[in-house]
């Protein structure tokens, strides 16, 4: 613990700004760090721009961070009926990119936002430098099938629709369960969840992802045939309860050159339960992508 508060206190000088932008006729928020080539985060299903707080100074240091709020959700504008495929989300970074002049940047994504980056690699393939991908959704992970098909029914939406009003001590249960240690729960990280859910349209923009999850999840096997070319790196938390560690070997199959990095203890929420550990070997794995940047040591094990 001393020694990540020295770190942090090491990066009180990188200041981070709040931004928007127009994308699809609304405005995307995103929050801007650093300095260096371009480095783009993308957030997981019910995750936003702040899930990443914890990584940007570190992340900053070697790159400029945007991580991007998607349109119906975090400090994004809601626009009801937005077409929620992993296409179109894709092709609304790419835009993304177009109204902020970026041509082409490595990408950091997580979970859901993992499906975004591949589909973006695949879609539009000369917007990516490289892929860092934590935990991303992916149709060989079907351990969570019965929870969207729970989502899916009534009982599950009219549920979606309450999840603010339940006792705190139960959102912290639903939270924890996505780390590693649900004893270790960041402070504040429930309040981020809970007020992007309360935004009226929230709940139905993610519920609109569910019901076209698995048409998505299908669609991205045969995309996956088309980022074989892109450096990549794979991490995961051992104790991942929400996207398979299994499915990674079959992810490993997809790229040329491909990395792959195990973060000890860690659950679904590396960017909040270990943002140190999860930047190092990010800024690392940059750094040899890029051909400059520090080459720091990495803790990683390869599964077989």
């Amino acid at each position: 613990m001393a020694l990540g508060r020295w770190m942090l206190d090491g990066f009180e000088h990188i200041r981070t700004e709040t931004r928007w932008v127009p994308v699809a006729g609304a405005q995307m928020h995103f929050l801007k760090a650093g300095e260096g080539p371009d480095l783009i985060l993308l957030h997981g299903l019910l995750g936003t721009a702040a899930s990443w707080e914890p990584t940007l100074p570190s992340l900053a240091e070697y790159s400029t961070v945007y991580a991007v709020d998607a349109l119906g959700i975090g400090d994004s504008e809601r626009v009801p009926g937005i077409d929620v495929h992993l296409d179109a989300q894709a092709r609304r970074v790419a835009e993304f990119m177009d109204g902020l002049g970026i041509r082409c940047a490595d990408f950091l994504a997580t979970s859901y936002g993992g499906a975004v980056a591949l589909t973006l690699a695949a879609n539009h393939p000369g917007r990516v430098r490289s892929l860092a991908l934590h935990a991303p959704a992916n149709p060989y992970s079907r351990i969570c099938d019965p929870l969207v098909n729970f989502y899916l029914t009534g009982l599950g939406a009219w549920f979606a629709h309450h999840i603010t009003s339940l006792p705190e001590s139960m959102q912290s249960l639903a939270l924890g369960r996505m780390y590693g240690d649900p004893s270790q729960l960041r402070d504040g990280s429930l309040a981020k969840y809970m007020k992007s859910l309360r935004v009226p349209g929230t709940v139905d923009y993610v519920l609109d992802i569910l019901r076209a999850w698995f048409g998505d999840m299908a669609q991205l096997r045969s995309t996956l045939e088309r980022v074989s070319q892109f450096p990549a790196l794979l991490l995961w938390g051992d104790k991942d309860r929400a996207v398979a560690l299994d499915s990674s070997r079959e992810l490993q199959r997809c790229f040329e050159r491909v990395e792959f990095a195990l973060l000890p203890g860690a659950g679904h929420v590396p960017f909040e339960e270990c943002p140190e550990a999860l930047a190092r070997l990010v800024n690392s794995f940059l750094g040899r992508t890029r051909g400059t940047g520090p080459q720091l040591v990495r803790n990683q094990a390869c599964l077989a």
